[in-house]
């Protein structure tokens, strides 16, 4: 298996992904205090990073497309999370919400098949290693609110605005 990490900057941080057999198996931003994401890189590679590569897949490019406006860019780009069988289930339902919309965490968990899982839908939401992508930062709050967001509700927030879904 070919494995790598890689980064690009975005309006809202810099922004790291690792690539694996072509697909996008992590993406996370990157802050001043990188404390946050080496966790979560730990977390989900704790026998150690993969190497820094230069991405040949596209994903990256395509990543940076979305930023620049092109919000389609990354609808179609091969993802492959690790995670249980019901965190794989949550995480194919945030990616049938289109850009521009938002839903709450009880439509997600109806619409992941499990509408009385609310809570551990909310769970598997947050847990979500393929940030934007896998879109988890659609979901909302059931009175519109932007809740929890891994990456800083600030960042939800633009990305919202981004796709025309939230104006503030």
């Amino acid at each position: 298996m070919e494995r790598f990490r890689t980064a690009i900057s975005s309006p809202i941080g810099d922004v790291w992904m690792v690539i694996a057999d072509g697909a996008l198996e992590l993406l996370d931003f990157a802050d001043d205090d990188s404390t946050r994401l080496d966790a979560f890189m730990a977390r989900h590679y704790p026998d150690g990073l993969p190497p820094e590569g230069r991405d040949d897949t596209g994903i990256a490019a395509s990543m940076a497309a979305y930023f620049e406006g092109d919000l389609t860019a990354i609808e179609a780009l091969a993802v492959a999370p690790r995670g249980t069988a019901f965190q794989q289930d949550v995480w194919q339902t945030l990616r049938t919400i289109p850009h521009g919309e938002t839903i709450t965490y009880r439509e997600l968990a109806a619409r992941a098949g499990r509408p009385r899982a609310v809570r551990a839908a909310g769970a598997a939401n947050g847990q979500n290693p393929v940030s934007i992508v896998v879109p988890c930062h659609r979901v909302i709050g059931s009175d519109g609110s932007l809740t929890g967001y891994g990456g800083g509700l600030f960042r939800k927030k633009w990305l919202l605005q981004h796709e025309g879904a939230f104006h503030a």
